[in-house]
């Protein structure tokens, strides 16, 4: 008598779906609290024990001047639905966006029109999340939030050397470029005194 395949091939999938679904997911977790116990729980920042936001998801910090500005999101900075416009480089819309953008952040840091902008304050990261942006959208910020924070010559050149040391290198010194996080530099701009 030839013998079914169903119970062979029930217990074969009852052991997959323990081993894919419960044993190795439990695993995972277990090594990523051990070994990355931060970025496992989300990266999140409090201050004075409140949540103010994460490590690594971009939020706006509102039309206040006297916050550095992240880069732009195409998903209003909702975690949610993550994702870019997904306009292409020739679509005339993500022209007119881009150039809005830039002028934008021309008027609002109160630049030369012929300033170059750096690209991540014009064009919105793949996620619409990126929590960073290079040193120099950073330092061309700078006048800006002085201006609206009245601070005084010293208290720039300290604003100047927290971006300095809140800059990160290239991962293992040779994946992308510098960058700085946002929400931490505005923290650490918070605290100037």
């Amino acid at each position: 008598m030839k013998r079914k395949p169903f119970f062979p091939a029930l217990r074969m999938f009852l052991f997959l779906t323990l081993l894919t679904g419960v044993i190795y997911p439990l695993m995972i977790t277990g090594i990523a609290r051990l070994f990355f116990s931060s970025e496992a729980n989300g990266s999140l920042v409090y201050v004075n024990g409140r949540l103010v936001g994460s490590a690594l998801i971009g939020q706006s910090f509102g039309n206040d001047s006297i916050y550095f500005t992240s880069r732009p999101s195409s998903i209003s900075y909702n975690p949610i639905p993550s994702g870019g416009s997904n306009y292409s480089l020739t679509n005339r819309k993500l022209k007119d966006l881009c150039e809005k953008r830039k002028q934008q952040f021309i008027a609002n840091n109160q630049l030369a029109c012929l300033q170059e902008i750096p690209p991540e304050m014009l064009f919105a990261s793949g996620s619409g999340l990126d929590p960073h942006i290079s040193p120099e959208a950073a330092m061309l910020q700078i006048k800006r939030i002085c201006k609206a924070r009245h601070f005084s010559a010293e208290q720039e050149v300290c604003l100047r050397r927290k971006v300095r040391q809140e800059t990160e290198p290239p991962q293992f010194l040779f994946l992308g470029s510098s960058r700085v996080n946002v929400l931490l530099l505005n923290l650490e701009t918070d605290k100037i005194r």
